[in-house]
């Protein structure tokens, strides 16, 4: 099968392609043929070797997937050969085969293809974790989303929206919130033309923004903090500009504010059951039209060079895809 692996830890131009040996499901596991994996910032961290969790090359990186189920091993009763799944393997995702433990298997909803199934389970599992049980978003609420047409900010944009919050979009360009404004969002700001934090005092007449969900963070952080209203909370998803921002205590204190971390992959194995029922609350959203999966760019295994780079150079809106089939 044909692989795209890591043979060093640096740079994603240092990936190559090549042909690896089938894995064989095991006990416990499922054999799924990749049509198609989804690209998320993390998987960059990994390859660079500054991801909270460390893999010694040479590896196959790639946490999402899409495809068909090709075998079950023993004690697999709830999938069959033929079943279109998308998996969370924790890395080999990038591969044309990938066996996978049963509990990270999720039935693909008859309204999604491969593409978008292959870029749901993350971004929309990370955004609707951290709106609903981090951020205990209501009806009514208002939600900043910086780097909102990237991967998990559009995402988050959807689900705010689906929620009942007012969605103030951020980004760096007026193609990227033209962007989120087709995914919902009502209000934008372009915080490299406009002060982040007086915009957000205006646009909420003075009391700020209930919540922050920021995968920026970077300097952005400290306008975005100030931007809270009283008791409002800050969500930390990631670090897409590379800089982990310093906040100052002071600011949370004088606002009885919270900042709350936020890693999904780490949430859903310590609770399974509420994992399941938020994705049956998201595909539940999916099938009343509430959200609808945008896949931007769909990449060929063999340009997976220019595939990394949409997602490094931040020109990217919505989900990049490489495509296995």
């Amino acid at each position: 099968m044909r692989a795209l692996v890591c043979k060093e830890i640096g740079s994603t131009d240092k990936l190559v392609i090549e042909q690896r040996p089938e894995p064989r499901a095991g006990p416990g596991e499922v054999l799924v043929e990749v049509h198609a994996a989804g690209i998320n910032f993390p998987d960059i961290l990994v390859i660079k070797g500054l991801y909270q969790v460390k893999i010694e090359p040479p590896f196959i990186p790639g946490n999402e997937a899409a495809g068909v189920v090709q075998a079950v091993g023993e004690g697999v009763s709830d999938y069959q050969p033929g079943d279109r799944v998308m998996i969370m393997p924790g890395g080999a995702a990038f591969a044309e085969m990938c066996a996978v433990p049963v509990k990270r298997v999720i039935p693909i909803p008859a309204e999604l293809d491969f593409e978008q199934a292959a870029g749901f389970a993350i971004t929309y599992g990370t955004s609707y974790h951290a709106l609903k049980q981090a951020a205990n978003v209501q009806a009514g609420e208002t939600v900043l989303v910086l780097g909102a047409a990237g991967g998990v900010g559009i995402t988050a944009v959807e689900c705010a929206t689906a929620m009942g919050a007012r969605v103030i979009a951020a980004a760096s360009s007026d193609k990227k919130l033209a962007f989120a404004r087709s995914a919902g969002a009502d209000e934008t700001i372009n915080y490299t033309t406009e002060s982040l934090k007086d915009c957000c005092k205006t646009l909420t007449n003075g009391t700020g923004v209930d919540v922050v969900y920021d995968p920026v963070g970077g300097e952005l952080a400290q306008q975005a903090l100030r931007a809270l209203a009283w008791h409002g909370r800050y969500l930390v998803i990631g670090f897409a500009s590379g800089t982990i921002p310093d906040f100052p205590a002071n600011i949370a204190l004088l606002k009885e504010a919270s900042i709350v971390g936020v890693w999904w992959g780490t949430w859903l194995i310590n609770h399974p059951q509420e994992s399941e029922q938020n994705m049956r609350e998201l595909f539940a959203m999916v099938a009343k039209g509430e959200l609808k999966p945008r896949v931007t760019e769909s990449w060929p295994l063999e340009s997976y060079a220019e595939a990394f780079n949409s997602l490094t150079n931040r020109t990217a809106c919505g989900k990049v895809i490489l495509n296995f089939r």
